[in-house]
């Protein structure tokens, strides 16, 4: 990463961080609608463990809980994860959450082929370069079991923020203080090489609304 990039990934860790600490809390306790969706897919796949990156305090990861998975949940706020861990308390479900403090700039610290899943709601959009998106895709990819499944939603190019704000190069530009990588559509086909992309949908999200690809796809077997 170049220094202006490693000074944008730090000053984001802190902003959310600060972020979590003012607003604990803060996207409630309801699912998404994208991991209501992915753990359909998940189960219909026959996934009994999930690998969330970018979990934040835990509405989706809590959710995969609640529903029977056994969850790993990633995210680089340790402020973020202990939300989630004193929420999985309460709830019930702390025998089935695992919380790993991790920047995803960095290897995962999992075993090859030791997940059945990958859930990651707008993680990949973040403040990350195009060269640290394929290098996450690619652990994603080593840490799945043959014929995982892997679920991630991004921001796109057709977004009313895309192209305004602060711009950082790469297609990444900052809004309010939190900076967001939006995708090309070449960047997804790009991400599904040697997958099958079994979906690219659209939909929206948010007041402004937010406009997003939810993608799936599949390793071989």
């Amino acid at each position: 990463m170049s220094g202006d990039g490693r000074e944008l990934a730090g000053a984001q860790r802190e902003h959310w961080q600060d972020t979590y600490r003012t607003h604990p809390g803060m996207y409630g306790q309801e699912p998404s609608a994208p991991a209501r969706r992915a753990a359909a897919v998940f189960r219909a796949a026959g996934a009994a463990d999930v690998l969330e990156l970018g979990a934040g305090h835990g509405r989706d990861a809590l959710f995969f809980a609640r529903e029977g998975f056994s969850v790993r949940a990633a995210d680089f706020s340790a402020t973020g994860l202990e939300q989630l861990q004193l929420a999985a308390g309460a709830q019930g479900t702390a025998g089935r959450v695992r919380t790993l403090v991790h920047d995803v700039r960095e290897p995962l610290p999992l075993a090859d082929a030791s997940v059945d899943a990958v859930f990651a709601h707008m993680l990949l959009c973040m403040a990350l370069s195009t060269e640290e998106i394929r290098a996450l895709a690619g652990e994603a990819r080593r840490v799945l079991r043959p014929g995982g499944t892997f679920v991630y939603t991004v921001r796109h190019t057709g977004d009313a923020h895309y192209g305004t704000g602060t711009p950082h190069g790469d297609d990444v530009f900052e809004h309010g203080g939190f900076a967001v990588h939006f995708f090309p559509r070449a960047l997804v086909d790009d991400l599904a090489e040697g997958w099958t992309l079994t979906e690219v949908h659209a939909f929206e999200e948010g007041d402004l609304p937010r406009r997003l690809w939810r993608v799936t796809q599949t390793l071989p077997r």
